[in-house]
């Protein structure tokens, strides 16, 4: 038996808990742990928006839900921590996909002064975004999203789970078409 067995498979089940795009009834679940300052979790998070412009005009909406959970790698950047709390102090004042996509789109501006920029930009109440931050208010529920992931076999952002089993195929465009298709037969 393969011991990669044990962690092909997602241990903590998509909920309501989660950032969601689309109904959890989908008949396609992606579930993306990824971090905002990893160039390479904002190349899947667009070729997944890519993907799901296509099947939603192939298919129809409810076929394809979405799922981001944090998975900040604090130890390889600076910023990652910091902009998952962002993503989830905008969230409390509902605008968590608005922040999610403004992060991934401005990796290179990361920083306090910009991150308080794009708050103001999203029509945010500023002081209470920058107090949610200060407190780390969010910070269990980042963490929580980090130790699924972990027993999920997440060592590493981007991780890509499709309908609970992990995508380990190469991240290009035709071959997660192909396994997001696959999965939804």
């Amino acid at each position: 038996m393969n011991d990669d067995c044990s962690h092909s498979s997602l241990l903590v089940p998509p909920s309501t808990q989660d950032w969601i795009q689309g109904v959890l009834s989908a008949k396609i679940v992606l579930v993306m742990y990824g971090d905002y300052q990893d160039p390479k979790s904002a190349d899947v998070y667009k070729l997944i928006k890519a993907i799901k412009r296509e099947l939603s005009a192939a298919f129809g909406e409810d076929d394809l839900c979405f799922i981001f959970r944090h998975f900040p790698q604090a130890q390889i950047h600076s910023h990652a921590q910091r902009t998952a709390q962002t993503a989830e102090a905008a969230a409390a004042q509902g605008q968590f996909w608005s922040m999610h996509d403004t992060l991934f789109a401005h990796q290179q501006k990361l920083e306090n002064g910009y991150l308080v920029e794009y708050a103001n930009d999203l029509g945010l109440n500023v002081p209470q975004f920058l107090r949610d931050i200060a407190r780390g208010t969010y910070l269990d529920r980042i963490n929580e999203d980090i130790e699924g992931g972990i027993q999920s076999g997440v060592t590493t952002a981007p991780a890509l789970f499709i309908n609970n089993i992990r995508y380990t195929g190469r991240w290009k465009m035709t071959e997660l078409m192909t396994a997001i298709v696959a999965a939804s037969h």
